[in-house]
């Protein structure tokens, strides 16, 4: 079974869309997603700098745009496989209903243009950011978050997990860490995942309210808690939702490795969660799409699986 992952926020680089543009009809694409996003991904993926990109409601529609286009190049390639497991971490997870036809291109990159807005608006309501913890005793590690009031908001598995909340304890995270734990500041702008995020649940509910969505055609698994969902309107429900609740990355890796997992390939912009899964899926091949040079390396994958 080869899995498609597709990465969350954080995975921007400034100009990294810039050769995904030059496949056929890519450019179009983009043009399109930049409409229904609210968002000139164009300019966004090739000219603005790292500031720039980093804006919530720039960077997840810019994230779901890159995994979209590196999607469709992909199945252009290997049209006659079947389709493959889809998982996506965080804003990910529209790029894999997407990925899945839960909601098509244009209604998905809408859905991240509302989301990106509304996670956007509500960390600007409080000094909130986020910091991975890698290493240490998980125990432990999560006892000193508990003591400084930090939400665990992301179980991302081979011993990384990513702490939440306000600045001034995540600045104390960082000056007393746990015992043998490093501590890393990440480059976003809220406590994502964490209730920080309630009022973007209520914006994001409304608009989802609105979509039709179709059942998956092919193995998804959910971030709540690893679990398949063959139902396309739980699926979005648990989109909504997992806004405020903690990415369980950890358990879509334990899920993938009960499911039998022969290969993992991540849509751009690449490089996280094959990271991720070379820790905690080892001996599984991977390939990260990270240009539109990786692709025949997936497609290899794919028609190997299926030969």
């Amino acid at each position: 079974m080869i899995v498609v992952v597709a990465p969350g926020q954080g995975s921007q680089t400034p100009g990294f869309l810039a050769p995904w543009l030059e496949l056929p009809g890519a450019a179009e694409r983009v043009d399109a997603y930049s409409d229904a996003a609210g968002v000139d991904l164009r300019a966004a993926g090739t000219a603005w700098d790292a500031d720039a990109i980093r804006d919530t409601s720039v960077a997840q529609p810019l994230i779901v745009a890159a995994s979209t286009i590196a999607c469709h190049a992909l199945r252009s390639l290997a049209a006659d496989a079947p389709a493959p497991g889809v998982a996506g971490h965080s804003v990910g997870e529209i790029s894999a209903l997407i990925a899945t036809g839960v909601v098509s291109d244009l209604e998905g990159m809408r859905l991240a243009g509302v989301r990106g807005r509304a996670m956007a608006e509500a960390a600007a309501r409080a000094a909130t950011g986020m910091s991975a913890v890698l290493g240490g005793d998980e125990a432990e590690v999560l006892d000193r978050l508990a003591a400084l009031e930090l939400t665990p908001a992301n179980f991302n598995g081979g011993g990384q997990i990513v702490a939440a909340g306000p600045l001034d304890a995540l600045a104390a995270l960082a000056a007393e860490p746990p015992a043998g734990a490093r501590v890393i500041r990440l480059e976003v702008a809220g406590a994502f995942h964490t209730r920080f995020m309630a009022p973007a649940v209520e914006t994001l509910r409304a608009h989802a309210a609105s979509l039709a969505p179709s059942d998956p055609i092919g193995p998804l698994w959910t971030n709540r808690d690893g679990s398949l969902v063959t139902s396309g309107r739980e699926a979005l429900e648990l989109l909504v939702g997992q806004v405020s609740s903690p990415v369980r990355w950890d358990l879509v890796m334990v899920s993938l490795a009960a499911a039998g997992v022969t290969g993992i390939i991540e849509l751009a912009p690449a490089g996280a969660l094959v990271g991720l899964a070379r820790r905690g899926l080892k001996g599984v091949p991977a390939v990260a799409l990270k240009s539109p040079e990786d692709l025949d390396a997936a497609r290899t994958m794919l028609e190997g699986a299926t030969a």
